[in-house]
């Protein structure tokens, strides 16, 4: 593994000419450090990582931006030393010129946003630089502009490559606000009133999970964002979606199991802050619930989200317990 990983940093120094000769180190070397903490580590000591970062930053072949910017990210995810090692408001300001640039391509901003997502997981120092260099509100855009709500055929390729740019940044922003919650939930709770317009406006999978991950973590043990969601009308959108879902959840696999995805975004809303919860009131959401959580289809993990999304409901709230009552359930 050391001689491989040695003599691919070789090639990759001197093959500076041959774009495709360097793709096909760099893909090498991403292949035996997947997974590969030690190989990761080595390569590390023989600033393959470094080389590789100032590869990223200045070659003028997009395939091998592309291809070096992934192979940072693998070897990061592989190792704890490499993620801090390149964990530099630099690295972050480089990457910011990537996502802004018009020439950059959208796979190039994809393999962008990649990095980003390893180095701010489970890292504060990463979730810290993301906040001040502004790298989170250049997210935070493309969250609302790289994917049209009136466009959504993910059949068609290019509709596609753009779907998985925004997919990406869901997850780096749900990694932003999350393991360990900070304050970029505040700053990220800006994009609420767009995440409402997409739930508003289509209820696929595709594009539902996400939005709930992302507005789950978001709002997770915070009760002024909590409070912001519900201003906007989040939560009155939640809950008709999963009106929606549990409506179509007898007859429907999927229905069913995307409601449950829309319970723990709604759990994550109201626990902890009865008094956003009094909003569900008027939908009725605990009869929904237990109509869900008759559901032959969901396994013994997702019934007991709903039981605890009930018992939130009916946190201090006498109406609903009332409810709850008449369905014959006893708390």
């Amino acid at each position: 593994m050391k001689t491989d990983l040695n003599l691919l940093l070789e090639c990759l120094k001197y093959q500076m000419d041959s774009p495709t000769s360097q793709k096909e180190a760099l893909i090498t070397i991403y292949s035996i450090c997947q997974q590969n903490s030690d190989a990761s580590d080595y390569f590390r000591e023989i600033g393959g990582l470094m080389f590789v970062s100032d590869l990223a930053k200045s070659s003028v072949h997009c395939i091998v931006k592309e291809a070096a910017l992934f192979t940072l990210a693998v070897v990061m995810e592989s190792n704890v030393y490499c993620q801090q090692t390149l964990c530099t408001s630099e690295l972050f300001e480089d990457l910011i010129f990537l996502l802004t640039n018009k020439s950059s391509s959208v796979n190039l901003k994809r393999m962008s946003v990649y990095v980003i997502l390893v180095l701010v997981s489970n890292n504060s120092n990463g979730q810290t630089h993301i906040r001040e260099t502004g790298c989170i509100g250049v997210l935070l855009q493309l969250f609302r502009t790289s994917l049209s709500i009136s466009e959504m055929n993910l059949s068609d390729e290019n509709i596609n490559q753009y779907y998985q740019l925004w997919s990406s940044v869901c997850s780096t922003l749900c990694a932003c606000v999350n393991n360990p919650q900070n304050d970029n939930q505040n700053t990220c709770c800006s994009v609420f009133p767009h995440a409402k317009d997409w739930l508003q406006s289509c209820i696929k999978p595709e594009i539902v999970r996400p939005i709930c991950s992302f507005v789950g973590l978001t709002v997770a043990n915070n009760s002024y964002v909590q409070e912001y969601f519900v201003s906007v009308g989040g939560l009155d959108i939640l809950a008709e979606v999963l009106i929606k879902l549990v409506r179509d959840s007898s007859r429907s696999y999927s229905s069913a199991k995307l409601a449950v995805v829309v319970t723990k975004t709604l759990d994550a809303c109201i626990a902890d802050n009865s008094a956003v919860g009094d909003v569900l009131v008027k939908y009725h959401i605990v009869s929904k619930l237990l109509r869900l959580l008759t559901s032959d289809t969901l396994d013994s993990g997702e019934k007991i989200s709903i039981i605890l999304t009930i018992g939130h409901c009916t946190e201090g709230c006498g109406k609903i317990l009332i409810s709850v009552m008449n369905f014959g359930l006893w708390l």
